[in-house]
């Protein structure tokens, strides 16, 4: 199953015939994913699943609609098992960023978190999962697919938040704490708890 999002809104790709959606269940078909981007965008849809009858087939059909831009970053505990948020963009966040030219996806994911939040010390310890997000950018439109890495940090220091990149805050979170950052943030964010 893939899980795609539009202005916080799921397009779900599945083969899962008897899934338990609120979404309006539709068959796959390349012909309607133009117009249900645009509902998206314009917030007339909610969200959508497309049932698939070949799931890989029908996610490189999806793909071949966007230029495909990669990111990763990180989910990072520190010693009191908080987890790091950014806050931009008045929304709760973890910290990531572009994949650059020539770079691997892990050190890309380590790079982003220190930059984003002034953090040293990060130990990956395993991969997650994907995200993806749907964004408009210069009349083109984009497919983000993040990837995610579980991290761990013995830093203490001082945290310094990346105010070029609009970051207000960088911080460590309780568990209390994360539960009501995940009242505002993004639906690929929430994948993560």
């Amino acid at each position: 199953m893939y899980k795609v999002f539009v202005n916080d809104c799921p397009i779900i790709l599945t083969e899962n015939k008897k899934i338990s959606t609120k979404y309006k269940k539709v068959s796959f078909n390349s012909s309607k994913i133009n117009s249900v981007l645009t509902d998206l965008f314009e917030k007339k849809l909610l969200g959508i699943c497309f049932v698939s009858n070949d799931i890989e087939a029908d996610w490189q059909q999806f793909m071949s609609f966007f230029k495909i831009e990669k990111a990763a970053g990180g989910k990072v505990f520190n010693k009191k098992n908080e987890v790091l948020f950014i806050y931009r963009l008045d929304k709760w966040d973890l910290p990531k960023g572009k994949l650059e030219k020539g770079e691997c996806i892990k050190n890309c994911a380590v790079r982003e978190v220190e930059e984003e939040c002034g953090i040293e010390n990060l130990t990956i310890k395993n991969f997650i999962t994907d995200t993806y997000h749907v964004f408009e950018k210069k009349g083109k439109l984009i497919l983000k697919i993040t990837s995610w890495f579980l991290m761990y940090t013995d830093f203490e220091g001082e945290l310094t938040p990346q105010t070029e990149e609009d970051i207000e805050k960088a911080i460590f979170k309780t568990e209390d704490e994360i539960k009501v950052a995940l009242e505002n943030t993004y639906g690929n964010i929430k994948l993560l708890f």
